[in-house]
């Protein structure tokens, strides 16, 4: 009896020593702190330049954070659909999402104009503006209206206009005159065509090849890799650099996830999505300058000087005049305030 009373004895002792240390090592394991997870889901395959920007901000954020940090990605929609992912990281079951303008106008309309033919000029203005102060007024209209945040902005490409020969060169939007452009056959994208000066010609883009071939079409627009894997350099003589749209893509977190993060795990994160903009950024422009090269090669002309300033000003007044129904949402104070940023 005096053994079993003895037994109980020290089997008390030692519970009270282990609760007193916190418990056993396993269970002390249990509860140390475990690294805070971003899960961040994309579209994009693996050479694409914002492929790669999603390695290096996992890389960069793990290394500063010293593991306090942890990122998961998945490209190639492995995780979401493009449109999955935009509704999961607004419902939380996602983290990180590549948005964009086009998205955020469902619900927030005026940032439409984001997207339309010389709201930017090109991509060191694209940059000053949505990398900076108004980029935050909008991006904080975004976090009220839809409940994610923008993060910044991160450069895709630029479009570019692409001409047979008309018999003369490009340069203002008055030598757009009776141009047949190619356009998608969708209001806004027919709104694009009357900006840029053309008369705006609907076709699907199998279709365009043959067009211009042809004579159907006089041109079409987009960023210059298109132009390129599409060979549309075969069958015209001009590249344009009106750099009328600016391709941007804004990295995004859910709000509440972003909120559940420390002061310096935001500071962290911040710090790991400079690093990715550089890479992205950097390596689409390169890729575009490279192309110029190319074209040139090819026997095109390309025209690097048009004249910008007219086609901007020719733009907004398309937008308003010829495309209402387009632009009636836009916020035309704030469209003022991004053109004298350039």
């Amino acid at each position: 009896m005096k053994k079993v009373l003895l037994s109980i004895l020290t089997m008390v002792l030692l519970t009270g020593v282990l609760i007193a240390n916190g418990g056993s090592d396993v269970e002390a394991g249990d509860t140390a702190p475990k690294p805070v997870k971003l899960t961040w889901s994309s579209v994009s395959v693996p050479n694409d330049a914002h492929t790669r920007a999603m390695q290096v901000f996992k890389l960069e954020l793990e290394r500063i954070s010293g593991g306090e940090m942890e990122v998961e990605i998945y490209h190639s929609g492995q995780l979401f659909t493009q449109e999955g992912a935009q509704a999961a990281v607004v419902r939380g079951t996602l983290d990180m999402v590549y948005s964009d303008a086009a998205w955020v106008a469902q619900q927030l309309p005026y940032v439409s104009m984001l997207g339309a033919v010389y709201t930017f000029t090109g991509y060191e203005h694209m940059t000053r503006v949505m990398n900076g102060p108004i980029g935050d007024e909008i991006f904080a209209d975004v976090v009220d209206t839809v409940g994610v945040r923008p993060l910044g902005a991160f450069y895709l490409g630029t479009r570019q206009l692409n001409l047979r020969d008309i018999g003369r060169e490009v340069r203002h939007p008055d030598d757009m005159d009776g141009v047949k452009l190619r356009t998608p056959n969708s209001p806004t994208w027919i709104a694009l065509g009357k900006a840029l000066g053309g008369n705006p010609t609907p076709m699907s883009f199998t279709e365009v090849y043959m067009a211009l071939k042809t004579g159907t079409a006089d041109g079409q627009d987009n960023p210059l890799p298109t132009d390129k894997n599409a060979k549309f350099y075969e069958v015209t003589k001009y590249i344009i650099l009106t750099d009328h749209v600016v391709g941007v893509i804004w990295p995004t977190i859910n709000e509440e996830k972003w909120q559940s993060l420390t002061s310096q795990q935001k500071e962290w994160v911040m710090q790991a999505l400079d690093k990715a903009q550089e890479v992205c950024d950097e390596t689409n422009l390169a890729a575009e300058a490279e192309l110029v090269d190319f074209f040139r090669g090819e026997g095109l002309t390309v025209i690097e000087d048009p004249d910008r300033d007219a086609f901007a000003e020719y733009a907004k007044w398309s937008y308003q005049n010829e495309s209402p129904e387009v632009s009636s949402a836009w916020d035309w104070e704030l469209y003022d305030r991004i053109q004298a940023a350039k």
